[in-house]
């Protein structure tokens, strides 16, 4: 698969160099990334140190010197025009973004590289504004900045504190993890919708969900002994969290009921938070007739004590008290077992296991009807709770077999994924279920004669 293109425009402010660490945290994460350079900017930092970040010569000018041979050389060989960069990129990003610059995109003013390659550009676009408080303040800023986003951009509000002129307010670029946090969103949408135009993957586009309800859980679930301790496990939700995305990227209406982690709401998501594995029970009874696909990544705690404690279990210098545990609802069983008839509804399921994983998948999805199941091993590398990555097997149910002439023998369609980014997996999964689904309405459609 390609990777992602991030093309970032840099203006004249003193927090130019924090971009350079911007583009250093991109090339770890696998991104190809291309600078724009503003006259301004240079004076802060040289077109030199984005160079060696990025490893790709940074553009300075419409019309760049090249009496130098191999700087000629250079612009050939990549093509180098504001057209080429604009189609080149799938997420453009100005950080820092001066006043100037952000009022030139608001009246749509190209007079150098930057601002005529971003009057080229088409797909999703940041700004992370970065000046003095009075100058960001001003109406005309603001004014402009709302003009901005009326026009699809994203702002990446700054940060409050002591500004390099020694005043103090609002003004300061914005934290590097929230730009890198808006980036990741804006790769999310830009790289789904180019994975899912892949005519060997099967996967769909963006768009191709619309009218759809997409029904997701996510993350552990608590049980309470007391007031301060649970029962819970490892998991971060991180899976489920990116199926929810990958799904709203795609068009659909999603909701997400999530337990408790240490997750951002998914951007465009209904998120209903629970704690317990009965409160997610009683969100998904209330969601999932309206649900079109429903994905069950929650990893539900199975028992829960069944008698909870008022007041903090207090060590007395003996053996501590018996806790009994009973079984809590199975949300997964329930759904597969209230599945529309017309098979307008797919349900699917989530199975970690540590030993036979093939087995106890398999079993899995037929016990509690799945229409496809996820399953992995927790023992494998780079797979199960707390990485970004995963590897799973993914399984479907087939024709039953007669050929014998005897009973039928269920069959299950088994296929091993490569090790891949969880959001990468939630585009196929998400792609799969509704290729599903699509295959079963088509077949109960009425035939003419």
């Amino acid at each position: 698969m390609a990777s992602t293109h991030i093309m970032l425009g840099v203006t004249g402010s003193i927090a130019v160099f924090k971009a350079c660490q911007l583009v250093s945290d991109w090339g770890k994460r696998g991104y190809e990334t291309r600078v724009a350079m503003t006259v301004a900017a240079q004076r802060f930092v040289t077109p030199l140190s984005f160079a060696s970040l990025a490893h790709t010569p940074v553009r300075t000018a419409m019309f760049p010197d090249t009496t130098d041979s191999q700087d000629a050389l250079d612009a050939q060989r990549l093509g180098i025009s504001h057209i080429d960069d604009a189609k080149w990129a799938d997420v453009l990003v100005i950080a820092p973004a001066t006043a100037d610059i952000i009022a030139k995109i608001a009246h749509g003013i190209a007079d150098d590289y930057l601002t005529s390659m971003t009057l080229a550009y088409q797909g999703p676009k940041i700004l992370c504004p970065a000046m003095n408080t009075r100058m960001y303040d001003n109406p005309v800023t603001q004014r402009n900045l709302a003009t901005c986003r009326e026009f699809g951009w994203t702002i990446v509000e700054p940060a409050t504190g002591r500004l390099a002129c020694q005043d103090t307010g609002k003004g300061k670029l914005a934290d590097l993890g929230d730009i890198e946090a808006a980036v990741e969103t804006a790769v999310g949408r830009a790289v789904v919708g180019e994975r899912s135009t892949t005519a060997e993957t099967g996967r769909l586009a963006d768009g191709e969900l619309a009218g759809l309800h997409v029904l997701v859980t996510a993350g552990p679930t608590q049980e309470p002994l007391d007031p301060v301790r649970y029962l819970t496990n490892h998991s971060t939700g991180k899976m489920g969290y990116a199926l929810a995305q990958a799904a709203q990227f795609m068009g659909a209406e999603v909701t997400l009921v999530s337990g408790p982690v240490a997750l951002d709401e998914p951007q465009g998501v209904h998120t209903i938070r629970v704690q317990t594995a009965q409160e997610m029970f009683d969100a998904v009874r209330e969601h999932f007739s309206q649900a079109d696909l429903t994905v069950m990544a929650a990893a539900v705690g199975d028992f829960r004590p069944e008698h909870r404690s008022e007041q903090k279990i207090k060590k007395t210098g003996g053996a501590m008290p018996p806790i009994v545990l009973v079984q809590n609802p199975d949300i997964l069983a329930w759904a597969g077992e209230h599945k529309r008839a017309d098979g307008s509804q797919v349900v699917c399921g989530f199975a970690m296991e540590t030993q036979d994983l093939l087995a106890n998948a398999q079993s899995k999805l037929q016990r509690k009807h799945c229409d496809m199941l996820v399953a992995n091993d927790l023992n494998e590398p780079g797979a199960g709770f707390a990485h970004d990555t995963n590897r799973v097997v993914i399984l479907t149910p087939q024709a039953a077999d007669t050929s014998d002439g005897g009973a039928s023998t269920p069959r299950v369609r088994v296929e091993p994924l490569p090790l891949m980014d969880k959001r990468d997996l939630a585009a196929r999964i998400v792609s799969r279920l509704a290729s599903i689904r699509q295959e079963r309405l088509a077949d109960n459609e009425p035939r003419l004669a």
